[in-house]
């Protein structure tokens, strides 16, 4: 009995831990983990944001341009009789129901589309208008002189002028490596574009390796 007296007294004395020191202890705690935590603004903000030469490309629905010869799948939507695949002749040109004679060459298929679309608002309210490039025939460039394969190649995607040569089988002992020339026709003129290899092959004037137009002709004397 004299015990159980005892350790009572004992448990009044001993000081007790107050509500406001617990409070703030856990306020602490709280605040400390608040801490610690990273934030997930700048990483989301990085994830989803694209880069801004992608996003212009994608808007614009892909920078591929449209070359003679392209056979190309235009169809509009609810309209069977305005649903076939087309062939861009050589002049660049092609014929659609409706449409007549449009340009499609140096155009992209967005492009092309949203020209087609104009001119059919004039007999079909709202058409929804989708133009497919089925076979890429018109990349093509030309590599002619002293390379291992002169001759024509259809590409199939944008080259540069080291790429192309390649495609040729590069140059042949007795080139002359400082004096080719690229011919290129825009807007009805020949234009001349000189490339230097030998400068190029050293790491050196890299900017002279272009990328090739359809029907770019590469002369390596």
């Amino acid at each position: 009995m004299k015990r159980l007296r005892f350790r009572t007294i004992i448990g009044l004395l001993l000081p007790r831990p107050s509500v406001l020191t617990l409070s703030i202890g856990f306020s602490t705690i709280l605040l400390l983990h608040g801490c610690a935590t990273p934030s997930a603004t700048p990483a989301a903000a990085l994830a989803g944001a694209p880069a801004s030469a992608n996003a212009a490309r994608d808007a614009a629905g892909g920078d591929y341009q449209i070359g003679p010869e392209d056979l190309l799948e235009i169809a509009v939507w609810r309209e069977k009789d305005l649903q076939r695949e087309v062939l861009v002749r050589p002049d660049g040109w092609l014929t659609f129901p409706l449409v007549g004679n449009v340009q499609a060459a140096g155009k992209t298929p967005l492009q092309l589309q949203t020209e087609i679309t104009a001119r059919l608002k004039k007999y079909i309210p709202d058409p929804v208008v989708t133009v497919t490039v089925k076979k890429i025939q018109g990349l093509k460039v030309f590599v002619i002189g002293k390379v291992g394969k002169p001759g024509e190649y259809v590409v199939g995607r944008y080259v540069d002028v080291i790429q192309a040569l390649t495609l040729a089988g590069g140059l042949t002992p007795f080139a002359k490596e400082s004096d080719i020339r690229i011919l290129r026709k825009q807007g009805g003129r020949e234009q001349v574009i000189p490339f230097d290899y030998s400068a190029v092959k050293k790491g050196r004037s890299l900017e002279q390796n272009i990328q090739l137009k359809a029907g770019d002709v590469i002369m390596v004397p």
